[in-house]
């Protein structure tokens, strides 16, 4: 069991967050998603038609998270949210990268709703998982770097373990260590608005369609909710 803990300063800081947490057990990457594949592909045939427009840094949605990032000494226009880098991607490439069908399923969602997600191998995080100010010690090695150290700095905002910071920048980037693969079975799924009263709906919206994705390829999945008042949830 992993407990995922938001930290009281950044409930103090964030007062209004919501964190969705989606998990899956008995995950099979290596079968095909059909289900995935097809919400990518309307995705992409959305854009190229010019129907639908991913999120920019004009909506209130990405607007957020580039004033949290300031907020912690982070340019967002240099290093941005994931959601924000994943819409302007597509934007401008017209497509969206196949990683992994996990990856994938959480990626198309991201971009549908316009909310950060990222997900973590539950057999590789160590301890438990906090949501805190980074103080300038920690180590982060970035997702296919696992040759890099670098420590965020004080103040900027992470998920961590036991064994070290597992997200720099919020949501900007995940480590590799916890990493998700073909071969992980057992992965916590991160969805994140910082404006519950406002966009709460498109969370819990952006939860049960991922859910829908990961049902059909895994043992069990559930579904559990983050927030100031309840800082603390065991997956």
């Amino acid at each position: 069991m992993t407990s995922f803990h938001l930290s009281p300063a950044v409930a103090t800081a964030f007062p209004d967050t919501l964190i969705a947490l989606v998990t899956a057990t008995g995950l099979r990457g290596h079968e095909p998603w059909p289900q995935t594949g097809a919400v990518l592909e309307e995705l992409e045939q959305q854009v190229a038609a010019g129907t639908w427009h991913p999120a920019d840094e004009s909506d209130p949605r990405i607007e957020a998270w580039h004033t949290a990032y300031r907020s912690f000494g982070t340019n967002p226009r240099r290093i941005r949210p994931s959601v924000d880098a994943l819409g302007r991607r597509l934007a401008k490439k017209g497509t969206l990268p196949r990683i992994n069908p996990a990856v994938d399923s959480y990626n198309a969602v991201s971009v549908r709703q316009g909310l950060p997600a990222g997900a973590f191998d539950l057999d590789q995080v160590t301890g438990d998982v906090s949501i805190h100010h980074a103080d300038g010690t920690e180590s982060f090695t970035p997702l296919g770097e696992p040759g890099t150290v670098e420590h965020p700095k004080p103040g900027e905002i992470v998920y961590a373990d036991a064994a070290g910071v597992l997200t720099r920048h919020w949501n900007h980037r995940d480590a590799h260590r916890t990493r998700v693969t073909e071969d992980s079975t057992r992965v916590a799924f991160i969805l994140e608005t910082l404006h519950a009263e406002r966009d709460g709906h498109l969370l819990k919206l952006a939860a049960d369609q991922l859910l829908d994705l990961l049902a059909p390829h895994a043992t069990r999945t559930a579904g559990s909710y983050l927030t100031p008042a309840r800082p603390r949830v065991t997956v």
